[in-house]
């Protein structure tokens, strides 16, 4: 039932503080489940302190317990431990704090935190945060690589050794974080932003050695697996041994059975690599050799031809043909202009026998009167008319003294 306040009646204090623990002790003893963190047990006290955590939020409570109840749990809990507790919210309205009386604990079954894990699984996998598109290639020989790993922990000496013994040049950039307990998946989140948001680091390994289910919780993280999933540069899980699978492995860009292996992932070995250069090389003079060998044959088929052999061959052979075309021409030439000479002579003769001339050379003569006009009868001259005789070789200035035909000769 809500009280009825105002300014100027407020409530007390320890009005609210009775209210809330008059609510909460209506609620009973309850059954929670969490993770033990922060459990200190004073020396001659019976009394176990700590606190219950959230294992999917950051959420907690205060617990107290008695040594008796902690001390039976088979096999003993410790930090870390998911349980399942019988529990009595108190609220102390002196202190005003809210803390649980655990009269019951037990550990987490390992059936129920594997179903759970599965369930969070089919959860991602329907958002698509595993599909194999979203994956990242690794680079082929990354300059730095960032290592979220224990502090001093094997995971690390057998990735740097095995990395550089592989490759002694590749550099590496470490973020250390907690690899177990409720505090792990938080600090692994926060060395991945880390390392993500530098440009120089090309590929990072998060790497832990094997554990138990309950040792490798962590890596099955919600907010860790979302963390991946949104990072630019490649991620290499390298968690625990061949058969742990946390979800990091189906989140991450490249799986890696062991720390190990995830150094022979993300670096080449160098030895092998001269190996593959050298035998580049090899196939590579072979063919470059072959290829020569080939076009050297070609050019040595073609300095055989004989026209390649003595190239003046062809022009002394091509220079006897132009010398004998030229003599046919120069035959065939004056061959035709001899005829041509030849009808020349004959039509030059006809034409002289043709000619006025030739008949003025055999004696005869042509008269042209004083205008010019050939005189062919004695009908058109008087006597005393002046005519013009041509004869061969020139012209005879004469005047008529009398004209007879021929037919008065003929009388006569």
């Amino acid at each position: 039932m809500a009280l009825e306040t105002s300014p100027d009646a407020p409530a007390a204090v320890r009005t609210i503080a009775n209210g809330i623990a008059s609510w909460i002790n209506q609620l009973g003893a309850v059954w929670v489940e969490g993770q033990l963190t922060d459990v200190s047990i004073g020396r001659g006290t019976t009394t176990v302190f700590g606190t219950l955590r959230d294992t999917d939020a950051d959420i907690s409570l205060r617990f107290t317990c008695n040594r008796r109840v902690f001390e039976a749990v088979d096999p003993p809990v410790t930090d870390g431990s998911r349980v399942v507790v019988n529990a009595k919210p108190n609220f102390f309205a002196r202190r005003g704090t809210l803390a649980l009386a655990v009269s019951e604990i037990r550990h987490v079954g390992i059936g129920e935190l594997l179903a759970r894990i599965e369930r969070l699984k089919q959860l991602l996998a329907a958002e698509g945060l595993f599909a194999s598109y979203r994956k990242q290639k690794l680079p082929f020989l990354p300059h730095t690589i960032g290592l979220i790993c224990g502090r001093d922990s094997a995971a690390e000496r057998d990735v740097l050794e095995n990395a550089k013994r592989r490759w002694p040049a590749v550099a590496f950039r470490i973020e250390y974080a907690s690899v177990q307990g409720p505090s792990a998946a938080g600090e692994v989140m926060t060395a991945l932003r880390k390392l993500d948001a530098d440009d120089s680091v090309e590929v990072i390994v998060i790497a832990r050695g094997g554990g138990s289910l309950e040792d490798l919780l962590p890596f099955s993280d919600e907010g860790l697996i979302r963390a991946v999933s949104q990072t630019k540069t490649p991620v290499v899980s390298a968690i625990g041994h061949e058969p742990d699978s946390p979800l990091l492995d189906l989140v991450a860009d490249v799986r890696a059975s062991t720390p190990t292996d995830a150094a022979k992932l993300v670096v080449p070995d160098v030895t092998e690599e001269l190996r593959l250069v050298d035998s580049a090389r090899h196939r590579l003079r072979q063919v470059l050799g072959g290829w020569l060998q080939r076009e050297q044959a070609g050019l040595d088929s073609l300095r055989s031809r004989p026209v390649l052999a003595d190239p003046r061959a062809l022009l002394d052979e091509r220079d006897t043909e132009v010398r004998e075309l030229l003599g046919r021409a120069r035959r065939t030439v004056g061959h035709r202009l001899d005829r041509a000479d030849d009808d020349i002579a004959h039509q030059r003769a006809r034409a002289r026998a043709l000619s006025p001339l030739a008949t003025l050379e055999r004696g005869y003569a042509v008269l042209q009167d004083a205008e010019g006009h050939v005189v062919a009868s004695v009908a058109g001259l008087a006597a005393k008319s002046r005519i013009t005789v041509r004869v061969a070789d020139g012209r005879v200035h004469a005047t008529t003294t009398r004209t007879e035909s021929l037919e008065e000769t003929t009388h006569d």
